[in-house]
C-alpha cells in the first residue's frame, strides 16, 4: 500500500510541478520531456537492467545451487545461526536462508553488486517459503530489506573508480568518511527494525557479534588508511575478486567431495535465472518510469532550490545542498544517483566539498525503492508494512552522518 501511494505521488507531484513550470515559467517543453522520459525509462528498465540481470541471475543462481548441494549454505547457517537467530527469530536453526543471507550481505559489503542481487533474490525466496502470509512482508523479510537498503559497504570500488575518472587527485580520501556513514546507516536499520519487532538487541550474542564486526571494521579501516592510492586500489581489486572466486571454487570443491554432478547442478539452478528476471520487469518499469517523470518535471530542481533558500535564510553554509541530488536520488535509482554524483563532481570538482560529499552520499546507503520493488516484486509481496519506512530512516541517518562527517574531514 505504501508503494502504491509513493508511485502515484511521483506522477501527481510531477504533473503539478509541470503545470507550474508551463503556466508561470513558460516552459513549453516540460510535458514533452516527461512523456519522453516514460519511454526512455521503460527501455532502460528492460534493456539496461532486466537483460543484463538475466545473465547475472542465470550465472549466480547456478553457482548457488552448486553451493546448496555441496552443503556450503548449511555450514554458513551453523556459523551465523546464533546471531541470526536473534535478528531473524522466524528463521529455523540451520535453515538454508541463514547462509544465503550471509552470502548476500558479504557480497554487498565487498561492493559486488552484480553478485549480491541474485544472492539476495535467492534469500528472499527462501524467506518467502517461511512466510505464512504470502502477500504480506514478514518480520524477517523486513529486517533483510532494511539491512540491504542501509547499504553497508567495506570496499566501494565503483565510487573510487568514478572519482579517479573525474580527475580527483586522491580518489580514496573519502574512504573512511564513507565507511563511517554507511555503518551509521546499517546500525540505524538494525535498531529501528529491532525495536519495531521487539527483538532483544541487548542479548550477549548480538552485542558480541556487532562488537566483533566493529573491531574488524576498525582494524580494516586502520590498515587501509595507511595505504596510498595505488596500494589501496590494488588491494581492493585483488581482495574483492579473490574472495568471490574463492567462494565459487569452494562450492565446487565441496560438490566434488560429495560426488555431485557439478555441471548438472549448475544448469539446474541457472534455469531459474530467466523466469526470476521476467517476474521483476513490470515492477522495474513501473518504478523507474515514475522516477523519470518526477525528475523530468523539474520537481527535483525546485526541491533543491527551496532547501537552499531555507539554509541561506538561517545563514548556514549551503555547500552541502549542491550534493543533495545524489542523496535524494539514491533511494530511488542507483544509476540515477551515480549519474548525479558524477554530475556534481564534473560541475564543482571531484575534490571540492560538494564532490566529496556526493561520493559519501553514494556509498552511505542503497536504493531503497529499487530494492523493495525488486525483492518484494519477485516473491509477490504487495503489503510491505513498515519496510519502506525502515529503509528511508536508515537512508536519512546515512545522509545526516555523511554531511556531519564530511564537514569534519573536509569542511
Amino acid at each position: 500500500m505504501v508503494l502504491n501511494y509513493i508511485w502515484v505521488g511521483f506522477f501527481i507531484i510531477g504533473f503539478i510541478v509541470a503545470i507550474i513550470q508551463f503556466l508561470f515559467f513558460g516552459d513549453n517543453t516540460v510535458f514533452e520531456r516527461m512523456i519522453q522520459s516514460t519511454f526512455d525509462m521503460s527501455i532502460t528498465a528492460v534493456m539496461n537492467i532486466a537483460l543484463p540481470l538475466t545473465g547475472v541471475m542465470t550465472l549466480w543462481l547456478g553457482f548457488m545451487n552448486i553451493g546448496e548441494k555441496a552443503g556450503a549454505i548449511s555450514v554458513l547457517s551453523r556459523i551465523v545461526g546464533p546471531f541470526f537467530s536473534k535478528l531473524f527469530p522466524e528463521i529455523p536453526k540451520n535453515h538454508p536462508a541463514n547462509g544465503q543471507l550471509v552470502m548476500n550481505f558479504s557480497a554487498n559489503m565487498l561492493g559486488l553488486d552484480n553478485a549480491a542481487t541474485p544472492l539476495g533474490l535467492k534469500a528472499m525466496q527462501s524467506l518467502q517459503d517461511l512466510n505464512p502470509k504470502k502477500d504480506t512482508a514478514s518480520n524477517a523479510q523486513i529486517m533483510f530489506l532494511a539491512l540491504n537498503t542501509s547499504g553497508l559497504t567495506i570496499i566501494p570500488v565503483s565510487i573510487l573508480a568514478l572519482r579517479a575518472t573525474a580527475g580527483s587527485a586522491n580518489p580514496t580520501d573519502i574512504f573512511i568518511p564513507l565507511l563511517i556513514a554507511t555503518a551509521v546507516s546499517t546500525i540505524t536499520a538494525i535498531l529501528y527494525v529491532g525495536i519495531r519487532q521487539k527483538l532483544n538487541l541487548l542479548h550477549k550474542t548480538v552485542i558480541s557479534w556487532i562488537g566483533g564486526v566493529v573491531v574488524f571494521l576498525a582494524a580494516l579501516i586502520f590498515f587501509l588508511s595507511h595505504l596510498d592510492k595505488n596500494e589501496l586500489e590494488t588491494f581492493t581489486t585483488i581482495a574483492s575478486n579473490l574472495i568471490l572466486l574463492s567462494i565459487i571454487i569452494g562450492f565446487m570443491a565441496g560438490a566434488l567431495y560429495k560426488r555431485i554432478n557439478i555441471y548438472d547442478a549448475f544448469i539446474e539452478g541457472a534455469k531459474e535465472g530467466f523466469s526470476v528476471t521476467v517476474k521483476i520487469i513490470p515492477f522495474m518499469v513501473g518504478m523507474l518510469v515514475a522516477i523519470g517523470v518526477f525528475r523530468a518535471s523539474g520537481a527535483m530542481d525546485m526541491l533543491l532550490d527551496g532547501i537552499k533558500y531555507i539554509v541561506e535564510w538561517f545563514n548556514m553554509d549551503t555547500r552541502f545542498v549542491d550534493a543533495l541530488p545524489t542523496a535524494f536520488m539514491k533511494p530511488l535509482s542507483g544509476s540515477g544517483a551515480k549519474a548525479m554524483m558524477v554530475e556534481t563532481m564534473n560541475t564543482f570538482g571531484a575534490d571540492s566539498f560538494s564532490g566529496r560529499l556526493a561520493s559519501v552520499f553514494q556509498g552511505a546507503a542503497d536504493t531503497t525503492f529499487y530494492i523493495i520493488a525488486l525483492y518484494f516484486g519477485v516473491v509477490g509481496i504487495t503489503k510491505t508494512r513498515y519496510a519502506v519506512t525502515a529503509g528511508l530512516i536508515a537512508d536519512l541517518a546515512g545522509v545526516i552522518a555523511a554531511i556531519i562527517i564530511t564537514y569534519i574531514f573536509f569542511g
